[in-house]
């Protein structure tokens, strides 16, 4: 008895721990208003740090800060590429952190605006592929992103957080900025003082 007994409980006490909750008493997400979306979207942006590189910087007192004038608008297209030194040891940024020297070459920092030469044209698909695959705007077929940005982290944002983020991004001003090609290592020696076109 005493073993039937215990047996039962362990049976329910098993039961308890892999219970999962009725589906049916979820609570149903509330559909966020365009205001809503795009004051989220701006958080996430903020605390995804992605003015730390897809936004040029002015110098202040305290340091670079985003230039409010050109927020999330990528590398600028006319900043010149200063010389790059030779080391394989370390991973460089330019003075503007919207350059990046590494491995894989040099990349840039996209522009993030309304643009054509951003993301004007790109579906919210794209912007989900492109975080969530690493595919350049965000097409299937695309080049892989490239270091620095952080698609796998980003990519375990819920839909619903991308949805804000890419509300967001489409309620900035459009920048004209078309952000230079990545260079690939092989070039990078080729490259002292030349102006990015």
């Amino acid at each position: 008895m005493k073993t039937h007994f215990l047996s039962l409980l362990a049976i329910v006490i098993l039961a308890s721990c892999h219970h999962s909750p009725n589906p049916e008493t979820k609570a149903d997400p509330v559909a966020m208003s365009q205001e809503e979306l795009i004051k989220r979207g701006a958080y996430l942006t903020t605390i995804g740090a992605c003015h730390d590189c897809h936004s040029p910087k002015i110098m202040t007192p305290q340091g670079p800060e985003p230039d409010p004038s050109r927020l999330l608008s990528g590398h600028p297209q006319n900043d010149p590429i200063p010389a790059i030194p030779n080391s394989q040891d370390w991973i460089l940024f330019s003075q503007n952190l919207t350059a990046f020297v590494g491995p894989w070459g040099v990349s840039f920092a996209a522009n993030l605006t309304p643009d054509d030469t951003g993301t004007g044209n790109w579906t919210f698909e794209q912007f989900k592929t492109a975080l969530r695959k690493g595919k350049y705007k965000g097409l299937q077929t695309g080049r892989d992103l490239l270091p620095p940005m952080p698609w796998q982290m980003y990519q375990h944002f819920t839909d619903d957080d991308m949805l804000a983020i890419f509300t967001y991004l489409r309620s900035l001003p459009k920048v004209n900025n078309l952000v230079p090609m990545p260079i690939a290592p092989d070039k990078i020696n080729t490259l002292a003082s030349v102006k990015t076109k």
